[in-house]
């Protein structure tokens, strides 16, 4: 008769330096095994990587499968992983300014519906005439969203260090409160601001200091670059490239172009961290 196999029970204390299995380690799916830890638990163990490496040693006398402490493995999961996808959008006039609100609010709302299962949190700040305004606060709440996007007035001048500031500020309050969401700044920009942070600055001077800074802070960002082909001085390129950033030109600004640029970002970035 076959014996029951004992796991070894969770130790209270472990060595320093030693990574134990936290409660966010226990969720998510089962990626790969690895050696046995002593803070693991029973729902840790990975039975088939465990049998695997009982059964390189061959049956025992009793052509019975013998199973060792040392060929017991726990399982590593790997959760699904939540992010604050931020907009970060130019209200000033232009032409096209009505089309570029609507389709940020149709992806901001399309996201938010999709939240649910994938933990994430959308926030909207907009900038024109003198300042930069929150309008939509980080959060999981389509109700909420549709409340505060309901009207998003427009015209005036363009503050984008001022965009660019605030949004900075909102993704350091949000890592301080919830150090697990992983930001991702979606600026929709033809690059050109011409308000300054400080009265006497230059206004672009200002917000490529401001984009340095949140490269600096690590801040995953991608540029949505609004300028007309034929009238591109390169300006959302540059500012891009001083955020470290992407930039993309949608043929068609529409919710589910933006939305489908934003995934393609959050993938590749989870790509990319987990090459780290």
């Amino acid at each position: 008769m076959a014996r029951p196999l004992a796991v070894p029970r969770t130790r209270r204390r472990h060595r320093a330096g030693r990574r134990a299995p936290g409660p966010a380690q226990r969720r998510g799916r089962y990626v790969r095994a690895r050696p046995w830890h002593p803070a693991a638990t029973a729902a840790d163990l990975a039975w088939d990587a465990t049998l695997r490496a009982a059964a390189s040693h061959g049956p025992g006398r009793a052509r019975r499968l013998r199973v060792r402490k040392a060929d017991l493995r726990r399982k590593e999961r790997r959760a699904r992983q939540a992010h604050l996808v931020l907009f970060v959008v130019d209200g000033s006039w232009s032409m096209a300014v009505a089309r570029r609100m609507e389709a940020t609010k149709g992806a901001v709302l399309a996201l938010l519906t999709q939240a649910y299962q994938r933990r994430d949190w959308v926030g909207l700040i907009t900038f024109r005439r003198d300042q930069a305004e929150l309008v939509l606060p980080p959060t999981r709440s389509v109700m909420l969203a549709r409340r505060a996007l309901a009207d998003l007035p427009v015209g005036g001048k363009t503050p984008l260090a001022a965009g660019l500031h605030l949004a900075q500020r909102v993704v350091a309050r949000t890592r301080r409160a919830h150090p697990d969401l992983r930001p991702l700044v979606v600026l929709l920009t033809d690059g050109a601001g011409n308000v300054p942070l400080q009265p006497g600055h230059d206004p672009m001077d200002d917000a490529y200091q401001v984009a340095e800074r949140l490269a600096a802070a690590r801040v995953p960002a991608v540029v949505v670059n609004l300028e007309h082909p034929q009238f591109d001085q390169g300006l959302a390129a540059e500012l891009a490239r001083r955020l470290r950033a992407p930039v993309y030109r949608l043929p068609a600004l529409q919710a589910d172009a933006l939305v489908r640029t934003v995934r393609r970002a959050l993938a590749e970035g989870e790509t990319a961290a987990a090459r780290r």
